[in-house]
């Protein structure tokens, strides 16, 4: 058979078929009864399919996928017991990322493409906060203000403060309290690492989506080792990812296989806290994605640690043993029991706390597009190492990576701080040079005042006694004159 992938065996071999690998899927059970087999099984398939696969790793076994498992005699005796034909140990095509950027590629997103949403839940932040950082994006797309990185977001929530009078009655109100909460959160981030992640390049999309020279495709493995001690940054991400995927990619309808399958490891985490509306917009996506051709596979510890209305989107099914030990595992055997198509011939509650590691209950989507009735099965051994790989062998894959060149320097364009600043700077110049320029004028009047005193009225005891013999002698003449005139008028001599 062609694009299918061997699963395991029960009554007879049990297939997951290629043009239903985007009706996604569960892989559940309790530590060490072989969920990360499975996977590294489901991840080779869809490989040689020529499908890219993204999966995180949040063992550090995963990484196993990039080199050749070993002969063992257990591994030849499940091979005869399944039936396989054609099997050979061998590496698959893989490229590694990393956060940061320590055991793989660098991960980034921009604050802008992450979103308020998002962004709000990975700060835990209350209603309140949330619509102060929603008007803060605003801001920043009316002003056409780049948010790259964290320093880009943090200049602009202080923008934001210093002109909160005009940014409230423009958008809605904004508090300091709130804007000095987000700072607090935004400091506690950055100190969890998310300085590496908000940065650009950016990830691209289609360079998850890639295959290797032989038609393989690539499968893209996330260092999680310390992700997951990070959960909100975590499930985050990787919902980002998902709705990325979902804005982006084409509508396709139904492929002969998937153009990518996408596995949420520890999927606990991405539901233990989501907001309704955040967990609507995951169904939502859950429900549609797959019309683009994206299988999404969810890898948790119980059922139940999935919403029943994502649950009931994942057709494919692969559930290790459970231990019903407490009243919430016996909780959730009954659950996970009630949720594949019953077979007669077996007692599904019964049997899944008596399965043994690397046994499952299994049930696929068959030839017609109906779920199978479920079936104990003995799964597959996986072709690469079960187990880590070293330093040296990782830098090695690393270095034959195809995207190395592009992701591993971190680039530093001007954006909302280099922009702000530049305003704050510019506006600080003219605001000098107009108080120098009225310093200026002030010292000119000054000097212009002492160039030219004011005369005084007092007058020295020269000019006084000049002044009056002047008038003494004016006053004379003019008397003579007086009385000649009189006389010959009067005809006096």
């Amino acid at each position: 058979m062609t694009d299918t992938i061997l699963i395991g065996r029960g009554e007879e071999q049990i297939h997951l078929l290629g043009q239903f690998g985007n009706r996604h899927g569960l892989v559940a059970g309790a530590t060490g009864t072989g969920k990360t087999v499975t996977l590294l099984v489901l991840a080779e398939g869809f490989s040689r399919m020529g499908v890219p696969v993204f999966m995180a790793d949040a063992k550090g076994d995963v990484a196993g996928l990039a080199a050749a498992g070993t002969p063992h005699r257990r591994i030849d005796e499940r091979i005869e017991s399944i039936g396989i034909e054609g099997y050979r140990q061998e590496p698959s095509p893989v490229v590694f990322w990393d956060l940061w950027g320590k055991l793989g590629h660098p991960v980034r997103a921009t604050v802008t493409e992450i979103g308020p949403t998002l962004l709000a839940r990975m700060l835990d932040l209350n209603d309140t906060q949330e619509g102060v950082l929603q008007v803060v994006f605003r801001v920043a797309d009316e002003a056409g203000l780049l948010l790259l990185d964290l320093k880009d977001l943090r200049a602009l929530l202080n923008h934001v403060s210093e002109n909160r009078a005009t940014v409230s009655s423009q958008f809605g109100l904004v508090n300091t309290a709130s804007i000095g909460a987000i700072q607090r959160r935004l400091l506690a981030l950055e100190a969890d690492g998310a300085d590496h992640f908000f940065a650009e390049p950016a990830l691209q999309l289609e360079d998850l989506m890639r295959t290797d020279l032989s038609g393989r495709g690539i499968i893209n493995v996330l260092s999680a080792e310390n992700l997951i001690s990070r959960p909100r940054l975590y499930s985050t991400f990787l919902l980002w990812l998902l709705s990325e995927l979902f804005e982006q990619l084409p509508e396709v309808g139904d492929l002969d296989k998937p153009k990518l399958v996408f596995v949420f490891d520890e999927a606990h985490l991405l539901f233990g806290d989501c907001p309704p509306a955040l967990r609507r917009r995951v169904e939502q996506v859950v429900r549609l994605i797959r019309s683009k051709g994206v299988g999404v596979y969810f890898c948790s510890q119980n059922p139940d640690d999935v919403p029943n209305e994502i649950l009931g989107q994942l057709g494919n099914r692969v559930q290790h043993a459970l231990r019903a030990f407490t009243p919430r595992d016996q909780k959730a055997v009954r659950a996970a029991a009630e949720t594949f198509v019953p077979n007669p011939a077996i007692n599904v509650r019964e049997k899944i706390t008596t399965l043994g590691v690397g046994e499952a209950l299994v049930s696929m989507f068959g030839e017609n597009g109906v779920p199978q009735p479920v079936d104990a099965a003995l799964i597959s051994p996986p072709r690469c190492r079960m187990g880590a790989l070293d330093d040296a062998e990782r830098q090695q894959v690393r270095s034959r990576s195809p995207v190395g060149s592009k992701y591993d320097q971190t680039l530093d364009r001007e954006s909302a701080y280099e922009m702000l600043k530049a305003e704050a700077e510019a506006a600080a110049k003219a605001a000098e040079q107009e108080a120098q320029r009225l310093a200026e004028k002030k010292a000119a009047s000054s000097a212009s005042r002492k160039k030219s005193p004011r005369r005084s009225n007092r007058q020295s005891t020269g000019e006084a006694f000049i002044k009056s013999t002047v008038r003494t002698i004016g006053n004379s003449l003019g008397r003579e004159i007086s009385r000649n005139l009189m006389g010959v008028l009067f005809g006096k001599k």
